[in-house]
């Protein structure tokens, strides 16, 4: 198979809804998936900076969150599922590390070791998304629970960049 087709070379491109149909490029629902394959992007290289080993309960979650948003863009699109299960993992993960870091009293800035930065990215990138999500859901079927996933996802993305930052031996740099 080509990976080229020059189907889209006019400026639109073909996307599976219930049926097959041709929307522009620049058409709010091509936006959102181009907001959560950008998101799952740079999740993969924040996956590539964390050391290989067998129990890499970081990188495991990372995987995880790229599968949910692969999900997530066939959820808004068509067929998919995304579960009430889906939030609480990330919300029970939330809860374990942030038992582990030292209470945050202050407010802090993005960076650290690279890896944490590169967390940091991930969140402002799923801010993002979120809001393009918002726009799309004003006229287009959205689940609540997609837009739930991607707001707890930001929460997640920042505690896991003070765990890496932690796990670094960095200190979080604050206000």
């Amino acid at each position: 198979m080509k990976i080229y087709t020059k189907g889209g070379d006019a400026g639109q491109t073909q996307v599976y809804v219930d049926k097959a149909i041709r929307l522009s490029k620049d058409d709010a629902l091509l936006e959102c998936y181009g907001s959560l394959d950008e998101l799952n992007a740079h999740m993969g290289l924040l996956r590539s900076m964390l050391p290989e080993s067998d129990s890499n309960a970081e990188a495991d979650g990372i995987t995880q969150v790229q599968r949910k948003l692969f999900v997530i863009g066939f959820v808004i699109s068509a067929h998919g599922k995304v579960v009430e299960e889906d939030l609480t993992a990330l919300e029970a993960q939330i809860d374990t590390w942030q038992e582990e870091l030292v209470p945050q009293r202050h407010f802090i800035l993005p960076g650290g070791c690279p890896p944490a930065a590169q967390a940091h990215v991930c969140r402002t990138v799923a801010r993002r998304a979120e809001r393009v999500m918002v726009a799309l859901s004003h006229q287009h079927d959205v689940p609540p629970l997609c837009l739930k996933y991607l707001n707890r996802l930001s929460d997640w993305l920042f505690v896991l960049a003070r765990r890496l930052n932690q796990m670094a031996k960095v200190a979080d740099q604050v206000l």
